[in-house]
């Protein structure tokens, strides 16, 4: 079975060192037939599991999303505390440059809390 197996690949290669042009037109065919199927086959019968891409939990409809906003207002109402601390500081003639920079901040995230981002 080994050797018959061995001569007809023998038979084959050699029939392909002597017809080249023939050989070249035939796997040239093959591949273009095999292309035009795969495409058939990839455009009428897709793959279930081919792109599934899962949306990120953020834009999901999950329970977990629902409660952000109660979060968000959550959040918002201790910054605008905060920034009311700050304000009786300032008030008082005594802020630093890190209050500044910490004013700056809190307003950044209550910027981007209230518009949703």
């Amino acid at each position: 079975m080994n050797t018959t197996l061995k001569q007809k690949g023998q038979k084959w290669l050699q029939w392909a060192v002597q017809n080249p042009k023939k050989f070249f037109t035939y796997s040239m065919i093959l591949l273009s037939v095999s292309f035009i199927g795969s495409l058939i086959q990839g455009v009428f019968f897709p793959s279930e599991t081919a792109f599934k891409i899962r949306p990120p939990v953020l834009y999901s409809k999950s329970k977990m999303s629902q409660d952000l906003p109660v979060n968000n207002d959550k959040e918002m109402e201790k910054i605008v505390n905060e920034l009311k601390s700050l304000k009786v500081k300032r008030d008082q003639n005594s802020l630093q440059k890190e209050d500044s920079l910490r004013i700056d901040y809190l307003f950044n995230q209550y910027q981007n809390l209230k518009n949703g981002h």
